[in-house]
């Protein structure tokens, strides 16, 4: 066997006649772009991203959390939390001792920590692992692990921070589905389970990234090839046996489906896929009867409904989670989206009202979101948690017409009570949404200088 050193200069030497490389930090990312030192906002987007993908992994099905894993660690490693990026890592090694990524993604860590020994061991074992520098191949098939191993890249695409720009976003989604149409040519023994749970990724970034061309007002001929593919690749899905992947899959046709007026002529894939004539609500009600007794499910479909705008469908689904599990504890989500959903049409017919283009806003929703909330932050308080129901009484002690009076101090001071309580966390404290929010209280109070000290630090972060 070669020597670890002479295998390290040797891959250098291989690296251009690979038609893949194995790891997450040489991907053409935002994410890997940045400076190695976080700014205060990039820190901030990178926690917040990691939050987000840590709620992704209790959801993910046994051959997607590799994929996940391998982000947070790289999260971690952008933090400067070194120990973290490596357990990350490892916890995929020992699991797939096969997984490509795990090792280049290590030998990574290690060679930030000056771990010599242990980096050039890391690159041994990939090499091994991919046949190179005269190393023994491995056992299995090196097939399946190129195929893997670029499933987890495009998935990583999926999770890019810093993208500023639409163009940007776009770029990065479609890099990401090259990356699984690559995969996809690598993987033809890949178990037909695991090939669904790809194709509903893929279909996942695809749906995005219609979204980002319709927001730019592309051309529906750019769109249209993009769009037919969706389809497809979710009349695949809908055959998984995993139940989160086929409700998702006839929610996102619901979705697809109301975005056929977009287009000046049906597309094509409709037809092709045996949709024609299908309502978009019947892909809803499909998703959500899938998903009843699932509360992890329900939760899921809620936040999509809340996104879409269908807040009342998106209610209905939170009752049902909550039906299936009333603890806020274990099912803190559904009281979280729920209250969300109140604040969001509390706030909607407030800005209708100062426009002069309807009526009192209902402050039952305002009292609705308040007892979702007082149930999470009772059990299971966190910095969101903490800001949704300071801005609820924040509301709450406004007049619901301008926002310029106080018609309950009580309320007010609670509001920053909270306010302060979500400041305590170290992300909380690099929102500029919690000064500003802050700042408004302070100014109903009449604490002018107080106000403008907020507000002043709301800039400062949202520029940081």
């Amino acid at each position: 066997m070669a020597e670890p050193e002479a295998v390290a200069d040797d891959l250098d030497a291989l690296i251009d006649d690979l038609d893949y490389l194995p790891g997450h930090f040489h991907l053409e990312m935002q994410l890997n772009f940045e400076p190695p030192s976080p700014t205060p906002q990039r820190a901030r987007d990178l926690k917040l991203q990691r939050e987000g993908l840590r709620q992704e992994l209790e959801l993910a099905a046994a051959p997607q959390r590799p994929a996940v894993r391998h982000l947070l660690g790289a999260f971690a490693f952008y933090l400067e939390e070194l120990d973290e990026a490596r357990e990350r890592f490892l916890e995929v090694a020992h699991e797939h001792p096969g997984n490509l990524n795990a090792w280049a993604n290590l030998a990574h860590v290690y060679g930030r920590l000056g771990q010599e020994e242990e980096e050039e061991a890391c690159a041994a074992r990939l090499a091994g692992l991919m046949g190179l520098a005269g190393e023994p191949e491995a056992a299995g098939d090196p097939q399946l692990r190129a195929a893997r191993c670029l499933a987890e890249q495009g998935y990583a695409h999926g999770f890019d921070v810093g993208c500023v720009s639409p163009e940007k976003r776009a770029r990065g989604l479609a890099a990401g589905i090259a990356l699984y149409d690559k995969a996809l040519g690598y993987g033809q023994q890949i178990p037909v389970e695991e090939k669904r749970g790809w194709y509903f990724t893929m279909a996942t970034l695809y749906i995005r990234l219609d979204g980002i061309l319709l927001e730019l007002g592309s051309e529906e001929q750019k769109r249209l090839p993009a769009f037919n593919r969706t389809l497809a690749l979710l009349q695949q899905v809908l055959k998984s046996e995993d139940p989160h992947h086929r409700a998702l899959a006839w929610c996102y046709l619901g979705m697809l489906l109301e975005r056929k007026d977009t287009f000046s002529t049906t597309p094509m894939g409709i037809h092709d896929c045996g949709y024609s004539g299908t309502d978009p609500l019947d892909c809803f009600g499909k998703a959500i009867e899938i998903a009843k007794n699932q509360p992890p499910i329900l939760n899921r479909l809620a936040k999509i409904f809340h996104f879409l705008g269908k807040q009342d469908m998106a209610i209905g689904t939170c009752n049902m989670a909550l039906d299936a599990l009333r603890d806020p504890e274990l099912n803190w989500q559904a009281y979280c989206t729920r209250a969300k959903i109140h604040i969001r049409t509390y706030l909607h017919d407030l800005e209708r009202a100062k426009m002069g283009l309807g009526g009192m806003p209902d402050r039952n929703h305002l009292a609705c979101a308040k007892a979702d909330l007082e149930e999470v932050v009772r059990v299971c308080p966190g910095f969101r948690t903490y800001l949704d129901i300071g801005q609820v009484y924040y509301y709450m002690g406004v007049d619901a017409v301008q926002e310029l009076l106080a018609v309950d101090e009580a309320a007010l001071n609670q509001a920053l009570v909270f306010l302060a309580k979500a400041g305590e966390s170290e992300l909380g404290a690099a929102l500029p949404e919690l000064q500003l929010l802050r700042g408004k209280c302070l100014r109903i109070k009449g604490e002018d200088a107080n106000a403008a000290a907020c507000f002043k630090r709301a800039v400062e972060l949202d520029d940081a």
